[in-house]
């Protein structure tokens, strides 16, 4: 359980600012708050809090380290107090959490500092002797179009 509280913590913060987060949000509030409105108002703020700290500016890598330990720490406390018996109903919640939050195409997907995480096709020119370079990961295919430069140039 402490594994899938620590992965519904991870996915909360992933899903911030995606096309998954108002789902993902929704479905936070209602399985910490439970039939407790004031306690599901509480927890629709933090998770308000979570996403303007994840997208804002600043160091978002660090906003994104501390709202995962934040959210994972909140989960795996509220797991601890249930009963065995209700233990298995949030198990079955925080596992249909994590998939919501999987599904948006950027969830789980983070870039390095000055880096660019793309959904599709992107273009880096290079003219004029200037040089152009990226670190690139490829989960599809690469095609490099000449010209080629013949040697290195003054």
């Amino acid at each position: 359980m402490a594994a899938l509280a620590a992965a519904g913590g991870t996915a909360v913060v992933q899903a911030a600012g995606t096309d998954a987060w108002a789902g993902v949000r929704r479905r936070a509030a209602a399985l910490l708050g439970r039939s407790d409105v004031e306690r599901r108002e509480a927890e629709l703020v933090r998770l308000d809090q979570t996403e303007a700290g994840v997208t804002g500016e600043g160091d978002v890598e660090r906003q994104r380290a501390y709202w995962e330990s934040v959210w994972q720490a909140r989960l795996e406390v509220f797991v601890e107090g249930l009963s065995a018996a209700e233990r298995e109903g949030v198990a079955a919640e925080l596992r249909a959490l994590v998939v919501e939050a999987g599904s948006s195409s950027r969830a789980g997907q983070q870039a390095g500092a000055g880096g660019v995480v793309a959904g599709g096709d992107v273009s880096v020119r290079a003219e004029g002797g200037s040089v152009a370079g990226a670190v690139v990961r490829v989960d599809g295919g690469l095609h490099l179009a000449p010209p080629f430069p013949r040697g290195p140039q003054q």
